[in-house]
């Protein structure tokens, strides 16, 4: 699976039911892993950007297929409608229709921020799975029904990934709550909410997810549903370059 937790929720292709019996730490952390899974899918999305400095919305449209396509185009406000986000395998181009440019992103750009918000490119697109990367260990169980599993999770020694550590928390019923990050000295970067679980093309999933900065508090980027259709048929030239400027 190559795609991220930010793109998984632009894209969401979500796992399957929960099951009955209480799930291994392996278990879990394959519900965790498999967040993201699933053929195709056309999403339409509302993106707030709260800052210190500024708040932004922003109304989005995005497609997906399979787990190395996606393209995520502005819809609203009027100034920015057009502009769009083209990610295939690990390269991103982004189209100004202001200028009529299509730039790629650089891997020296790659830790910018994703349109002003808490998203960086390389959240976009980077291979995000856990259970290949970590070691893991459950450390809390639910106590009733809004309870929570905790997995806690440590970098492999080769694993490509700049996290000293991360903490997942899953619900009792298996609908994914919380991811938080910890740089290598043990100090929170970030968390990741997966908030107000809706039913979308009879699937049951979290219709928000909310990253919260640590360094600044107050400050978050929260992405919400408006629709969601899954496994619906995506033309794979809805993901070129010629597409991007449509």
């Amino acid at each position: 699976m190559r795609k991220s937790w930010l793109v998984a929720f632009f894209t969401l292709m979500v796992a399957g039911p929960a099951g009955a019996a209480d799930p291994t730490a392996e278990a879990l952390l394959n519900r965790v892993d498999d967040f993201a899974r699933g053929e195709s899918s056309h999403a339409t999305l509302r993106m707030q950007v709260q800052t210190q400095r500024y708040t932004r919305t922003m109304e989005l449209e995005a497609w997906s297929k399979g787990t190395d396509k996606s393209l995520i185009r502005i819809l609203s406000p009027a100034k920015e409608a057009g502009v769009s986000t083209l990610m295939v395998d690990d390269n991103i181009w982004n189209y100004m229709p202001n200028v009529d440019r299509t730039l790629k992103i650089p891997p020296g750009m790659m830790s910018g921020a994703w349109m002003g918000s808490h998203i960086s490119n390389d959240d976009l697109v980077k291979d995000n799975r856990l259970s290949e990367q970590f070691t893991y260990a459950v450390t809390g169980r639910p106590e009733g029904p809004d309870g929570v599993w905790t997995l806690e999770l440590v970098p492999k020694p080769d694993a490509p990934v700049v996290w000293g550590k991360v903490v997942a928390q899953v619900g009792a019923d298996e609908q994914l709550r919380q991811v938080a990050y910890y740089d290598e000295k043990g100090a929170l970067v970030r968390t990741m909410r997966f908030l107000d679980l809706k039913s979308f093309d009879g699937r049951t999933l979290p219709s928000r997810m909310r990253v919260e900065p640590a360094d600044s508090p107050g400050e978050f980027t929260e992405i919400t549903y408006l629709t969601l259709d899954f496994d619906i048929p995506v033309d794979d030239g809805t993901f070129s370059l010629q597409a991007l400027r449509r």
